[in-house]
C-alpha cells in the first residue's frame, strides 16, 4: 500500500508541476478575490480586521473550487481512471494519494500565502498564525470533501457547477469554525474549542471520504 501511494502521489505531483498554470490560477484567484475587498470597503482599520479572515477564508474556498473539476477529469478522459479502479491496489488509497497531491499542488500555496492576505486586513502577528493553522486544518478537509463532488458529477456536463452545489454546503462549518477562530482570539476568547472542531472534522475526513470517493468513482464509471 505504502508503494502505491508513493507511485500515485509522485504521478500526480509530475504532472501537476507540469501544468503551472492550473496551480497559479488557483492562487492568483484567491489573491485577487481577497485583495479586492479592501478596495471596495475602504482603508477603515477595524472594519477591514473585523472581515478579514472571514474574507480571506471564503476566497480559499472559492479558489479550491476552481481545481477540483480537474482532479480525476483528466485520468477519466484518458481511460487511466478506469485502469486505477479494475487494478488489484485498493481505490481507496489511490484516490487518496490524489487528493494529498491535490492539496500540495492546490491547497497548501494557499496556505503559505495567507500570511500576506492577513496584512492587508492589519491582522497582528498571532492573529496571521492563528489564520495559517486553521488553513492548514481546513483545507485539507475542503480537499477532501471537494473530492467527493468531483468524484459524483465526473462525466457529468456541468460538472464544476454541479460540483459547487453538492460541496459548498458541506464546506460552511470549517469556513465557520476556521474563521470564527480568528476572530475569538482577536478578542481575547479560548480557540481551543474551534481547533479541535476542525481537528475532528479532519480525523473524520481522512477515514470516511477515501472510501466515499472510491465508491462515486465505481458508480460514475459503470
Amino acid at each position: 500500500m505504502t508503494v502505491i501511494f508513493r507511485t500515485i502521489l509522485v504521478r500526480e505531483l509530475t504532472l501537476g508541476l507540469r501544468r503551472k498554470a492550473d496551480m497559479l490560477m488557483t492562487l492568483f484567484f484567491c489573491v485577487i478575490v481577497a485583495s479586492m475587498f479592501p478596495l471596495a470597503v475602504g482603508p477603515e482599520t477595524e472594519l477591514l480586521r473585523t472581515m478579514g479572515p472571514g474574507i480571506i477564508w471564503v476566497a480559499a474556498l472559492l479558489a479550491s473550487l476552481l481545481s477540483l473539476e480537474r482532479l480525476f477529469g483528466g485520468d477519466y478522459a484518458d481511460g487511466t481512471l478506469e485502469q486505477m479502479v479494475i487494478s488489484s491496489h485498493p481505490l481507496a488509497m489511490i484516490v487518496f494519494a490524489k487528493v494529498v497531491a491535490h492539496w500540495l499542488l492546490a491547497g497548501l500555496p494557499l496556505v503559505l500565502i495567507s500570511p500576506l492576505l492577513a496584512l492587508q486586513y492589519g491582522l497582528d502577528g498571532d492573529e496571521g498564525l492563528i489564520l495559517v493553522a486553521t488553513l492548514l486544518i481546513g483545507t485539507p478537509i475542503l480537499s477532501l470533501l471537494g473530492a467527493v463532488g468531483a468524484a459524483l458529477t465526473l462525466g457529468l456536463r456541468g460538472g464544476g457547477v454541479l460540483i459547487s452545489l453538492l460541496v459548498l454546503p458541506l464546506f460552511v462549518p470549517v469556513l465557520i469554525f476556521g474563521s470564527a477562530a480568528v476572530d475569538d482570539a482577536a478578542a481575547g476568547l479560548s480557540i481551543e474549542g474551534h481547533f479541535s472542531l476542525l481537528g475532528a472534522m479532519l480525523i473524520a475526513a481522512l477515514i470516511l471520504t477515501p472510501w466515499a470517493i472510491a465508491s462515486a468513482l465505481r458508480i460514475s464509471i459503470e
